[in-house]
């Protein structure tokens, strides 16, 4: 019971007194009671209780110690008149009359957690910040994610992470590791489905010289050099029985041999394994020990996927963004809509498949701002009318010139277009400017309104040829079309 909370019983009445006393004797709780009119020295003196029950009257001086410690849960039993402290919240219970020992035993559970979901208590932790940072996310997934490892990375238990692809199994793994007090050792991660089956034993243990062909000398292996610190075996699942069973000696034994060897070495190292298959559904089809199992199943930590906690997407793409900023020097920006979007996704890679798809709309739209009509088809889950600009007229005509007069080349030294242009067989010649001249924005129109038919017309009106007949974006030739009325005929 070492380090337990105490309960702080604060009733003038001795008889009422000792009826708590009683009941908080019987169901093990650590308690010290006294009178009201020494209430706050008997609350310095406890530091800070896990509650404190106040019977009887609320004296001004019990109202100013509840409001001034928000910190502390507080709970009320035959209490005379509570207006005085009716607005704060910190009273989260009232005992009924009689005692029950089921309500006390629930109210005693409601602040144990009161205590331990205290927002600063969180904040307070000296690696909690670096923890924030890596575990990105307010949702409540997430929030609990954070609780059992800060809860967990002070013990020497084995943890089991597990999760889908993506979802940030090593990040959690790597926290445990930093919260606790092995931070100072190694942290080894071993991918136990990219080595081969005959080369893992001498991975994870180590060989002495000769034990086979081409060990030409001693080799230390991931169980040694993680040494006092974390061994993170990544994709457990994929390990072969036969290292299955070796795994759990060490493990029972926390003794080793490397191959070839028959000194055994002892192994002071915590055992993290994550995966992403059904480790229990494996056991019943005989892939997986279900002795094993249980030895690294000591505490579960199960990582959320992306489509579980949509709302934070918004940050997530702000810490990625920010990552990548930091690494290639370029960034990107979303819209809301593009967000809205993106919150829509199914994300059956997770936080991976968000962090690919932040690094190719930098690559394409670097310093810009990316709607939804800039994201790939299969993340575009809401309808938003992409923006058309509209240009002068003037810088319309302009390049309309420009295209007509692009294949002639003034500066060639046969003047082979400029030639063939003025010439009379030529079939370039323009010969229709009159004595009088002409309106050469209205013969332009014309002329392209007689070519956009004419496209159109060879393909059967179908829109997205003609515009690349044409040399345009399909976009640009339905606002020419809308420009000039032109409809295909009933």
């Amino acid at each position: 019971m070492s380090g337990q909370k105490h309960i702080l019983v604060v009733d003038n009445d001795a008889s009422r007194r000792h009826q708590l006393e009683t009941v908080l004797a019987f169901i093990g709780e650590h308690f010290s009671t006294g009178t009201q009119d020494k209430i706050t020295d008997l609350f310095s003196e406890e530091g800070q209780p896990l509650t404190v029950i106040v019977c009887g009257e609320i004296t001004a001086e019990i109202s100013q110690l509840i409001k001034d410690n928000p910190a502390c849960p507080f709970v009320l039993h035959d209490v005379i008149d509570k207006n005085a402290i009716e607005t704060c919240v910190n009273v989260i219970d009232e005992l009924s009359t009689p005692l029950n020992y089921a309500q006390l035993t629930e109210v005693v559970h409601h602040c144990h957690q009161y205590h331990n979901k205290l927002p600063h208590k969180h904040a307070s932790h000296p690696g909690n910040k670096v923890l924030c940072r890596s575990l990105i996310g307010a949702s409540a997934p997430m929030q609990h994610v954070r609780f059992l490892i800060e809860q967990v990375a002070s013990t020497h238990a084995n943890v089991l992470i597990l999760g889908e692809s993506g979802t940030g199994k090593e990040v959690v793994a790597r926290n445990i590791h930093n919260l606790s007090n092995r931070s100072k050792a190694p942290f080894v991660p071993v991918n136990c489905g990219a080595i081969p089956p005959d080369l893992l034993e001498s991975e994870l243990f180590g060989h002495e010289k000769g034990a086979f062909t081409g060990a030409i000398s001693a080799r230390k292996g991931r169980f040694e050099l993680a040494e006092g610190g974390t061994l993170f075996l990544d994709e457990i699942g994929d390990m072969p029985q036969p290292m299955q069973v070796k795994l759990l000696r060490v493990l029972q034994e926390r003794t080793f041999e490397r191959v070839g060897g028959t000194k055994s070495i002892k192994a002071d190292v915590r055992v993290i394994a994550a995966t992403h298959q059904n480790l229990e559904s494996m056991i019943k089809d005989g892939g997986f020990r279900e002795d094993l199992y249980y030895r690294l199943n000591v505490f579960p930590i199960e990582t959320p996927a992306l489509r579980e906690r949509k709302e934070d997407i918004p940050s997530l793409l702000q810490e990625l963004v920010a990552r990548f900023e930091q690494e290639q020097g370029q960034s990107v920006r979303f819209t809301e809509q593009a967000i809205a979007s993106l919150q829509e996704h199914p994300w059956s890679g997770n936080v991976r498949e968000l962090s690919n798809l932040i690094e190719r709309m930098i690559i394409m739209y670097g310093e810009q701002v990316v709607n939804v009509s800039e994201l790939p088809q299969k993340y575009r889950h809401i309808d938003v009318e992409e923006y058309t600009p509209e240009y002068p007229e003037e810088l319309q005509e302009r390049e309309a010139i420009n295209e007509m007069f692009s294949g002639f080349d003034y500066d060639d030294e046969d003047d082979t277009g400029f030639d063939s242009f003025n010439d009379d067989s030529s079939e370039n010649k323009v010969d229709v400017l009159l004595e009088s001249g002409l309106n050469l924005k209205e013969y332009l129109a014309d002329l392209e309104v007689s070519l956009i038919n004419q496209a159109l017309a060879k393909n059967d009106w179908v829109v997205a040829r003609s515009a690349e007949l044409l040399g345009m974006r399909r976009t640009t030739l339905v606002e020419k079309m809308r420009k000039y009325n032109i409809q295909k005929a009933e």
